[in-house]
């Protein structure tokens, strides 16, 4: 159990005890009043399982299959498709019939340790500092002002 869930746990035992009021074990767990009955009596009559969530442990039916998975890392993998970055090689797979979201192939491949080979490009630098001139002095500065030297107002 996760440490919310054993809070959870505690809280709801102390509720179901006597200890602690519905208003209490709500404001402690930040949650409803309505909801502290509601798990209160699921956890009398199932017990402290009844707080873990169902889905806990099931994949997701929209999940990748391992088959797939393995079937998308080979292709990527054979010397014509070493060139291709992220994008092309789901376009390239679209035309195997093989459908899969931009992200997905992102994740499977970053996990798999085969960066895209485009992404190596050094950022420009957004200022570009001017060349030092050798000898000290050598630049010449000048005041673009609009105002005459001495003054404090434009003539």
């Amino acid at each position: 159990m996760s440490q919310k869930q054993l809070k959870q746990t505690h809280v709801l035992r102390n509720y179901n005890e006597g200890n602690l009021r519905r208003k209490e074990a709500a404001e402690k767990l930040a949650i409803s009043e309505r909801q502290i009955s509601r798990k209160a009596k699921e956890m009398k009559e199932r017990g402290e399982a009844s707080l873990i969530h169902k889905n806990t442990g099931r994949k997701p039916a929209r999940a990748l299959k391992e088959e797939r998975k393995e079937q998308i890392l080979a292709l990527r993998r054979e010397a014509v498709y070493e060139g291709c970055n992220i994008s092309h090689f789901r376009d390239i797979l679209q035309g195997k019939e093989i459908d899969i979201s931009y992200d997905a192939l992102y994740r499977l491949l970053n996990t798999a340790c085969i960066p895209s080979p485009k992404k190596h490009r050094k950022p420009t630098k957004a200022h570009r500092r001017r060349k030092r001139k050798p000898l000290a002095g050598e630049l010449l500065q000048i005041d673009a002002s609009p105002l005459r030297k001495g003054t404090r107002h434009i003539p």
